[in-house]
């Protein structure tokens, strides 16, 4: 193993290329990774070196031979598929990020995605991309991140139920709001000399306790309305009627 693999590996980066040592055959592989990821084959994984994200070992038999560093590498390919959609040219640039083999200029990329590939990523369309940034919820630029790419996703999950991006202006206000409780809070720090670290994990600490916040409010508002799993609150309504699915605005629009 080089010492730019050991480093990556130490760092829990998927490296490129194998190893001198714990080399193992396609079958261990597909053994190991099958759990996690039920669809993965040997065409799968031939393909994925076909395009150059993987580079296994070859025996003098020519059979693939993996390292730890490939298997990993597979697994990380394999969530960014499964978990965001990523195009495998994203990914690739993603992979050489991480293990320094793009310099910087991959790793400000690896991230960013095209409209065109966003909307393939999300099968999200032109106009509700469009009515997402008018809204706010998206920003529209020439390269968008992992954020913008989570928001289209979840905006196409929530429009099969009728909500639509005006209906997620009360999410975007509600969030504008608890950024800005957050800045107030850690505003002493911030402003304080030397390093910015203790500004930034109270921010984070803070962020998240409001997140968990929301998220239970949320859930024992449910809860109370008998649309949560748990039993209803005592006193709470049976067989009240509700609204055909979708929503209305305030304008009836």
């Amino acid at each position: 193993m080089t010492g730019g693999d050991r480093s990556a590996l130490a760092r829990g980066i998927p490296a490129r290329g194998g190893s001198a040592r714990a080399l193992v055959g396609i079958g261990q592989v597909l053994e190991e990774l099958r759990q996690e990821f039920p669809d993965v084959s040997p065409s799968k994984i031939r393909f994925l070196e076909a395009e150059g994200l993987i580079a296994p070992e070859r025996a003098s038999s020519g059979y693939r031979r993996f390292a730890v560093a490939d298997i990993e590498r597979l697994r990380f390919i394999l969530t960014a598929q499964r978990d965001e959609y990523l195009p495998l040219r994203v990914i690739k640039e993603r992979l050489d990020a991480l293990s320094g083999d793009g310099g910087a200029g991959a790793a400000a990329s690896a991230a960013a995605l095209t409209r065109s590939e966003l909307l393939e990523a999300t099968g999200a369309d032109e106009a509700l991309l469009a009515e997402l940034e008018d809204y706010g919820l998206v920003r529209h630029a020439r390269a968008y991140g992992t954020e913008a790419l989570t928001v289209v996703r979840c905006a196409v999950a929530v429009r099969e139920y009728g909500i639509q991006p005006r209906h997620l202006r009360a999410v975007k206000a509600a969030a504008d709001r608890e950024i800005s409780l957050v800045e107030q809070v850690v505003a002493p720090l911030a402003r304080q000399k030397g390093s910015r670290e203790p500004a930034l994990r109270a921010a984070r600490d803070v962020a998240a306790h409001i997140a968990r916040l929301h998220a239970t409010l949320v859930e024992d508002g449910l809860t109370d309305a008998g649309l949560a799993s748990g039993p209803p609150a005592a006193g709470t309504p049976h067989n009240v009627p509700r609204e055909p699915a979708g929503l209305r605005s305030a304008s009836g629009r």
